[in-house]
């Protein structure tokens, strides 16, 4: 009788088994949380606190700042955001190629089946992108 209320209270006082795996987990997020409120509080404590107009204007790497930019006639050209958002595009397609190159063996005919119109859709984009002139300099 001794040992099954010695059994029935060791489950009371002991949490769950399948909360306590969570438990470094949490313990992370809070540490993040309190590292980022830290740095957060203490920024305006150690930061400086003489201001002046140059520390308070935009850096332009020793040139004086011009209210235009040159090229263009004022507008900016955005080739170069259009470029760097082809670029993330089909680098992140290209990413998902490399689960499938890890297990290629486990996946079978329907794996490259699959990746095959992958990597048809991919290429019909980017056929779209070189037929209008996503990727032309002029």
């Amino acid at each position: 009788m001794l040992m099954l209320e010695t059994a029935g209270q060791l489950a009371q006082d002991t949490p769950a088994p399948g909360l306590r795996m969570y438990l470094p987990l949490v313990l992370l997020f809070v540490l993040a949380a309190a590292f980022a409120v830290f740095s957060v509080l203490l920024g305006p404590l150690v930061g400086p606190s003489r201001y002046n107009k140059a520390k308070l204007s935009a850096y332009e790497c020793g040139i004086e700042p011009s209210p235009q930019p040159v090229v263009g006639g004022g507008r900016m050209p955005v080739a170069y955001y259009i470029t760097a958002m082809l670029f993330i595009l089909f680098d992140i397609e290209m990413v998902f190629l490399y689960p499938f190159a890890v297990s290629a063996d486990a996946l079978g005919m329907f794996g490259l089946v699959e990746i095959a119109l992958f990597i048809a859709t991919v290429g019909f984009a980017y056929a779209y992108v070189w037929r209008r002139g996503g990727l032309d300099w002029n």
